[in-house]
């Protein structure tokens, strides 16, 4: 079961945003966030899905997405390999070509999903 409050951290890493981006966006009125006893920003699952709208994927059939953040990328010749820090615990590594992270103009730090279908992992933005 999905949890319905993410503290800010958490929230960040789901929207692929940093923390005082986060803060900055609460401070702004971009997202809407509540506090704990402790003072401390929560976010809700239903304000996370409203930040990250539909994400346009609905034509893809595979079953096992992971959404995360961009950590490392690593470009040998033809072959490059993303490290993508998914939200859950979890890391998923891909390997694709080099055009591929041109094409879809990856860099660490942004957010991307790891689609994960049979063997292959192919990474989408």
């Amino acid at each position: 079961m999905q949890k319905q409050q993410y503290s800010a951290s958490e929230a960040a890493r789901a929207l692929g945003i940093s923390l005082d981006t986060l803060r900055r966006w609460d401070r702004q009125g971009r997202i809407k966030t509540t506090r704990d006893r402790g003072n401390r920003r929560q976010v809700s699952a239903r304000e996370i899905e409203r930040l990250r709208g539909a994400g346009g994927t609905a034509g893809l059939s595979a079953r096992n997405r992971f959404e995360g953040v961009i950590s490392d990328i690593r470009v040998e010749g033809l072959i490059a390999q993303v490290e993508i820090q998914v939200t859950e615990p979890t890391r998923v590594v891909a390997i694709v070509t080099s055009d591929s992270i041109e094409e879809l103009g990856l860099h660490p730090g942004e957010p991307a999903s790891a689609v994960v279908k049979a063997t292959s992992v192919m990474v989408e933005r």
